[in-house]
């Protein structure tokens, strides 16, 4: 592995080899999605106690302080919405001199295997894959998986990490599941995070499924709607941050969530 790519892997993925990346990219399909309608405020409190922060070419430049000392993994997949007829026939929207331009330290992208789409999101893979190697820059796929899968059982997601790392990621986003969840991560030779999903209804749910990932085998996590929200996100980050890099338990994390709304920490 070349000096860039190490380089830019370790602002990513910390010493302690965990991370917590922060997504507030939902507007490229979603438009202003409740609680990201000013990118820039909802980040504010919160972006500190992430490792880096994943959003588009757009949010950054117009609403992201060039001084801001977070690494960017910049969404780069798109032209798609939630009134269109199909959320899996993305398309690559940003180009290498663009990521380049940017300063990425990482460039993201969803793949949908088991759609009539699959083909064509393995591809823009592909293509992605080779631009990004040549420059040094990480990929990381956002393996999803067809409506007709859409129960995210292991073997399922197993398959779509799986065959994201054949292509070349670097890093796999994929949902969690409760039941076998290890044999998604050992199946897969690159490290995964966990993708956070809709929105729980309790901290508490999040606190459990990060850890158990995190117990079997997941390097951390790229959680937004669990974070930015919630009624409290700053408690919400501190105590998954603390599950991811100080080995909390869900309770322990509950504790300091609890602390940090109470102003006792």
């Amino acid at each position: 592995m070349e000096w860039g790519m190490k380089n830019r892997l370790s602002r990513l993925i910390q010493k302690d080899g965990k991370a917590l990346f922060l997504p507030i990219d939902h507007g490229y399909f979603q438009g202003p999605t409740h609680g990201l309608e000013h990118p820039e405020e909802t980040i504010k409190p919160i972006y500190q106690y992430a490792d880096a922060i994943m959003l588009t070419r757009g949010v950054l430049r117009n609403c992201i302080d060039p001084a801001i000392e977070k690494p960017i993994i910049m969404r780069v997949s798109g032209a798609v919405s939630v009134v269109g007829e199909d959320l899996a026939a993305e398309s690559i929207v940003t180009s290498i001199q663009e990521i380049l331009r940017l300063n990425a330290s990482a460039v993201s992208m969803s793949v949908f295997v088991g759609t009539k789409y699959e083909n064509k999101s393995l591809s823009n893979l592909a293509k992605l894959v080779d631009e990004c190697e040549e420059f040094g820059i990480p990929v990381m796929a956002v393996s999803a998986v067809g409506k007709e899968l859409e129960k995210r059982e292991a073997r399922y997601l197993a398959l779509a990490a799986r065959i994201s790392a054949e292509i070349g990621a670097r890093v796999v986003k994929t949902y969690y599941c409760k039941e076998h969840f290890e044999k998604v991560v050992d199946g897969c030779p690159v490290p995964v995070v966990i993708a956070g999903g809709p929105k729980t209804e309790t901290q508490r749910e999040v606190f459990d499924f990060v850890y158990d990932g995190l117990q079997k085998g997941a390097i951390g996590v790229n959680l937004g709607r669990n974070i930015w929200q919630t009624q409290y996100p700053v408690a919400s980050i501190k105590a998954i941050r603390a599950i991811i890099h100080e080995g909390y338990t869900p309770q322990e994390a509950e504790d300091l969530y609890n602390q940090v709304i109470a102003g006792k920490t």
